[in-house]
């Protein structure tokens, strides 16, 4: 498949569809939900001359207009698995799923016609509910309970310690419901937008993902090369084996093999499918072009991916050459390989 700039843009953007701030959209922080597991507090204020909570544990008076309400603080509970506390005088009241502000509200109009002018004052205590979950290469894998203030992922990693390796050696992924979606730490460290807001139940995983490319062929070197896990272009992998071997390279002849996401490639009937569903591509490039150079930059090489280039038909033809001097005249190779 030949490369041209078009194709090396889409290939580019198909890394952009997998951003978190594509993926896991947050806008504004939610105001923490109360859940099953929570322990809160609740303290209720009545304004005389009713004083239907006058038995109970007082709490600090309230000043009204004219007097003082008196009220009681009720001991901390944990919500139940079905997501209510008791109260007394109104029952089992649902709070999960529930603000702290709309559990106040739904007690008040539990005790209206029992109470007089009631107001009721609803804290969390302890937060068991709303937590993520930040394992992997991190230095204390931990359960980060969530604030109203909105906590973010570079937040959880802070939480746990910071990861072990590199930066730029390190991904993190992210699991929310069915959805997992995996990015370069530095990735999120360099744009903001990727560093999303939080919600219960995430899980956190820093990932310590070293990759590779071959390069084979005609380059200044044949060898496995490791990159940074936000990614290279072409262009600085050929630069990294040492570029084109001037003698013995064909500039017509840069391939690039991948197994590729069949979705970003047009192939009708391709020839083989891996066990993930990618298929075996073959990616041309033409170094003679001076265009080609500037395709080079947007063209990103993935992990595994193989490199050749090709020798020349000269180079070739020196190598026929050189065997037909070594079977005609074995002597003068090996004196000249002494030498």
């Amino acid at each position: 498949m030949d490369v041209n700039d078009a194709l090396a843009r889409k290939l580019a953007d198909s890394k952009k569809l997998g951003q978190f701030s594509n993926i896991f959209v947050s806008k504004v922080a939610n105001n923490y939900q109360i859940g099953p597991g929570d322990v809160i507090e609740v303290t209720i204020w009545e304004a005389p001359p009713a004083m239907l909570f006058s038995s109970l544990t007082p709490a600090a008076p309230m000043a009204t207009n004219a007097n003082t309400a008196n009220g009681v603080t009720l001991p901390a509970q944990m919500v139940a698995s079905d997501g209510t506390i008791t109260i007394p005088f109104a029952g089992r009241v649902g709070v999960k799923g529930r603000t702290t502000e709309q559990i106040e509200a739904n007690i008040v109009s539990h005790l209206k016609g029992k109470a007089n002018l009631p107001q009721v004052l609803v804290s969390v205590t302890k937060n068991n509910a709303s937590n993520v979950t930040v394992v992997g290469e991190v230095n204390a894998s931990a359960m980060m309970p969530l604030t109203p203030k909105g906590e973010r992922l570079l937040d959880a990693l802070a939480f746990a310690g910071g990861v072990k390796q590199q930066v730029n050696r390190m991904a993190v992924q992210l699991s929310r419901g069915d959805v997992t979606a995996t990015m370069p730490l530095d990735s999120i460290i360099r744009d903001p937008r990727q560093n999303v807001v939080l919600r219960p139940g995430d899980v956190v995983t820093a990932l310590f993902q070293p990759q590779s490319f071959s390069v084979l062929g005609a380059t200044g070197k044949n060898d496995e090369i490791p990159f940074e896990a936000q990614g290279i272009s072409l262009a600085q992998a050929l630069a990294r084996s040492g570029g084109l071997n001037d003698s013995r390279a064909d500039a017509r002849g840069v391939f690039v093999f991948r197994f590729e996401d069949p979705k970003l490639v047009d192939l009708k009937d391709p020839a083989a499918r891996a066990v993930n569903g990618a298929v075996p591509v073959v990616y041309e490039i033409d170094l003679r072009d001076p265009a080609a150079f500037f395709v080079t930059q947007n063209f990103p090489i993935q992990n595994r991916d193989v490199i050749y280039v090709s020798n020349s038909p000269g180079a070739e033809f020196k190598k026929f050459l050189s065997f037909i001097v070594m079977v005609a005249d074995p002597t003068a190779t090996l004196n000249r390989e002494l030498q």
